[in-house]
């Protein structure tokens, strides 16, 4: 896919998850659970066992803290071909992270919507409620690494794809499991990284140099490409 496909594709990726986020925000902002919120919290209580609980609280630990910090940082180390393409890709997706949950705190303080009721509780948490901030940083951080993965293994990387996705997606259910979120803020969380994925790859497909993605191609390039040719063919 050449450079203004992929920069094209994910503009309109940015502004459709980036306008279905504002009217999901604006609609929440009311501070009120939506139809699906009760629903969802209830059954999740419902269905609460201790073993289940536990394994909830492990997956939900690695949507913050360190652990996304260092997927990112190995998405640069995947993404970049030589040393400095490396430096220049884990920068790139650091940043990426780091400016994200800036944007998401903010967003945060101006919604300014309350959790669910403590009693519901299987977790400790702090702060605003939407959008969910485990899940925006978790799926950043898969993100930029599907996308890495991508360049790394054109082929065949499928299903070590799908494996960071349902990661992606599992520390945002477990925000419901746990009874710390409602199910429009973990939403919330998702269309907002999808919007600000698609802002960053539209941004570095537009001004990224072409040396960068010119070598990460040559380098993935299959061996046969690089046998000798016959000069007499």
């Amino acid at each position: 896919m050449s450079r203004p496909d992929v920069s094209g594709r994910a503009g309109w990726i940015a502004l459709g998850a980036g306008t279905a986020f504002v009217i999901l925000a604006a609609a929440v902002h009311a501070d009120t659970p939506h139809w699906p919120d009760d629903r969802f919290l209830s059954w999740s209580v419902a269905h609460r066992s201790h073993p289940a609980v536990t394994v909830a609280r492990g997956v939900t630990a690695t949507g913050t803290g360190a652990v996304p910090y260092v997927l990112a940082a190995l998405a640069g180390l995947l993404a970049g071909r030589s040393p400095k393409q490396r430096l220049l890709a884990t920068v790139l997706c650091l940043a990426c992270l780091g400016v994200g949950q800036t944007l998401r705190f903010e967003v945060m303080q101006l919604v300014h919507r309350t959790r669910p009721p403590t009693t519901d509780w299987a977790a400790q948490s702090t702060r605003w409620a939407f959008p969910s901030g485990h899940t925006t940083t978790s799926a950043l951080a898969a993100g930029v690494l599907i996308a890495a993965v991508s360049l790394w293994a054109p082929r065949g990387a499928t299903p070590l794809r799908i494996v960071i996705g349902c990661w992606a997606l599992l520390v945002g259910l477990t925000r419901i499991y746990l009874g710390v979120h409602w199910s429009t803020d973990v939403l919330g969380g998702w269309l907002f990284a999808v919007g600000w994925l698609g802002a960053c790859l539209w941004a570095l497909a537009r001004w990224l140099p072409d040396s960068f993605t010119q070598g990460a191609a040559m380098g993935r390039r299959p061996a046969e490409d690089h046998a000798p040719q016959n000069p007499h063919r």
